[in-house]
């Protein structure tokens, strides 16, 4: 039989805080209340979080958006804090805190092995939360997949882009991402 350990927001938080997952050799979130194991990326997975995160940089240069790479987000009212690979949040210092679903502009997840849990539970999760624009890069599909439109039950504008597509963020609709050239076509 086995037991899964719920944790609240705040105890996470100061589990956190005393370092008690210090040392630890596995990559988690918080998820519901519950610990979760994540996948190590692998170097197909990092390419695509590096060439994301180089054209998130290069297309918000001039504008309010601080890019973060697998970096935590504060979902207190969700007992959750997971680490997206790309994240574009308000630009300010988060000295005081992880960014928060109001800071959230754009949220990317790269997904391969994870492609089940980012676009069923994840997606669900971050509609609840209300972030405005979440995309799932689909490695295996070789398609990006946006979510807009969040409520509590889901997102109501769910797309799917492929090879010839050009896609642009809400947060900067300058910001253009070439799916050919994501994929390397």
């Amino acid at each position: 039989m086995s037991t899964t350990l719920k944790l609240s927001f705040a105890e996470y938080d100061e589990m956190v805080l005393r370092g008690e997952f210090d040392g630890l050799q596995k990559k988690i979130e918080l998820f519901r209340g519950e610990l979760v194991e994540m996948n190590p990326a692998g170097p197909v997975h990092d390419d695509y979080i590096a060439f994301l995160t180089r054209w998130s940089i290069q297309s918000t240069r001039d504008q309010q958006v601080l890019v973060r790479i697998q970096s935590g987000l504060s979902l207190p009212e969700l007992d959750s804090r997971p680490e997206p690979d790309v994240l574009w949040v308000r630009d300010r210092r988060y000295l005081d805190r992880h960014p928060e679903s109001q800071d959230v502009m754009l949220i990317i997840e790269v997904s391969d092995s994870s492609k089940q849990y980012d676009r069923v539970q994840k997606a669900l999760l971050y509609a609840q939360a209300n972030i405005d624009e979440f995309w799932v890069v689909d490695i295996q599909e070789c398609l990006v997949v946006v979510h807009r439109q969040p409520t509590s039950s889901g997102y109501q504008d769910v797309a799917s882009f492929g090879e010839n597509c050009r896609i642009c963020t809400l947060a900067a609709p300058q910001a253009e991402l070439s799916i050919c050239e994501l994929f390397g076509h």
